[in-house]
């Protein structure tokens, strides 16, 4: 399942990268591809509080909220998200089971 994690960088984690050579975009996919998923894009941001990253990955959801958790803990992102992205032949299976569950729900004051 696709996920895009999104985050913004902490003044501290700035300061760290530019001390170091440290590389973002092979520490992202060597934590993904240990979690048996895979980088499909990875971006860097400039906006929404600051410099960040984005990252577009194929993990199933228990792995993306491991990942979440993991690198959320560490205080050097701010604004951390996780959404569930979802191809065009998923959204056509979600508006079938839609519909197949109308008959079973009851909208609020009915």
């Amino acid at each position: 399942m696709l996920f895009c994690f999104t985050c913004n960088y902490t003044p501290q984690a700035l300061q760290a990268m530019a001390k170091t050579t440290s590389n973002r975009a092979d520490a992202a996919r060597k934590l993904i591809e240990a979690a048996g998923g895979k980088v499909e894009g990875m971006y860097f941001t400039g906006a929404d509080g600051g410099p960040g990253a984005m990252v577009i990955m194929d993990v199933e959801p228990k792995d993306a909220a491991a990942i979440n958790a993991l690198v959320s803990s560490t205080d050097l992102l701010t604004n951390q998200k996780m959404q569930r992205l979802y191809r065009p032949d998923e959204i056509q299976g979600l508006r079938a089971r839609r519909n197949e569950l109308a008959a079973h729900y009851s909208p609020p004051g009915q």
